[in-house]
């Protein structure tokens, strides 16, 4: 049996069919209702981040949709089941198989487009600030690119489990949008300095925890207004791979400066993951704390249209492929 599917070719996405994936034994096949758009997809189009080995060449990290088979060994889900997963690929397609310990229930409330927004910026938010950054309660953290889907889950998440937050954004409607998710304070990085800011905000005493899109020139400015014992944690580097710092500051405050990926990392890392948004912030999605931030749906044909909105970077929240 074939489906639809969008695949690369010359930088761009083209509708075609190919077979139906199989499902392993660890596997489940979800007939896909809803596939999210992220940047890594953006970036696999353009031939800079490639699938790990084994994974699908169709783009399409984080889906929604119904259980249509379940592999040998698995015992958690069954066929008819709704369900959103991280995948390391293939999600802008009819069918997608994903690792049965990636998959995560539809919250209660939620439609298909809301779930499919989840996973890719969930498991990265999770994994990043609270696991590496080591976010505890009552800290700060800053969040370069507050208006992005990395950021507005940042944003909730953190406020939800009782954090400081503080973002930046490109422009006033971003900020606002920001600061209307709970975000403490917005910093337009067009118009005002965020380490100034930060500082002021601070009694410059500095964030706890940065978590960094940007990379680059941003990664100094971050060390300048860390506090003592900071963590920043680099996620993305749209303003280049390469940053140089003060050392002597990182050795003054005993600062720590980290990073990851998430893409190539095996199915127990995260399923552990999986295993912690279950427990503690799948509960607040389903109380209304945290809501997912939809900007546009594209129909998965238009998922051309969906990366140039993408590119443009003129969205608050998510991009969503709706798959009939």
């Amino acid at each position: 049996m074939t489906m639809r599917a969008m695949e690369i070719a010359s930088k761009t996405l083209t509708l075609t069919r190919r077979p139906m994936p199989e499902p392993g034994a660890d596997d489940v096949l979800i007939r896909v209702t809803a596939a999210g758009v992220n940047r890594p997809d953006v970036a696999q189009r353009h031939g800079v981040y490639p699938p790990p080995p084994g994974a699908s060449d169709i783009p399409g990290l984080e889906i929604a949709g119904v259980v249509e088979r379940v592999g040998a060994s698995v015992k958690t889900l069954k066929a008819g089941d709704r369900v959103c997963a991280l995948v390391t690929g293939g999600g802008y397609a009819d069918y997608c198989v994903a690792p049965a310990a990636q998959c995560l229930p539809v919250p209660k409330g939620l439609s298909d487009v809301e779930a499919a927004s989840l996973p890719e910026t969930f498991f990265t938010v999770w994994s990043n600030v609270f696991d590496r950054g080591r976010l505890a309660a009552g800290e700060s953290l800053l969040v370069q690119g507050g208006s992005s889907g990395i950021g507005v889950t940042a944003i909730q998440i953190a406020k939800a489990l009782g954090n400081t937050v503080y973002v930046t954004a490109g422009n006033d409607e971003k900020c606002r949008a920001c600061e209307s998710l709970g975000a403490d304070k917005a910093i337009n990085y067009r118009t005002e300095d965020f380490v100034e800011v930060i500082k002021q905000l601070t009694s410059k005493k500095g964030v706890n925890v940065t978590l960094d899109m940007v990379g680059g020139s941003y990664v100094a400015r971050e060390v300048a207004c860390a506090a003592d014992d900071g963590r920043i944690v680099l996620i993305a580097f749209l303003d280049g791979p390469e940053a140089k710092f003060d050392i002597m500051t990182v050795m003054r405050k005993r600062l720590s400066i980290t990073g990851s990926t998430l893409r190539a990392r095996p199915v127990p890392f995260k399923a552990a993951i999986a295993q912690q948004l279950r427990e503690k912030v799948w509960p607040l999605i389903e109380a209304g704390k945290i809501k997912p931030v939809i900007y546009r749906t594209f129909p998965l044909e238009q998922a051309m249209d969906a990366h140039k909105l993408m590119e443009s970077s003129a969205h608050i929240g998510k991009i969503v492929l709706t798959v009939a």
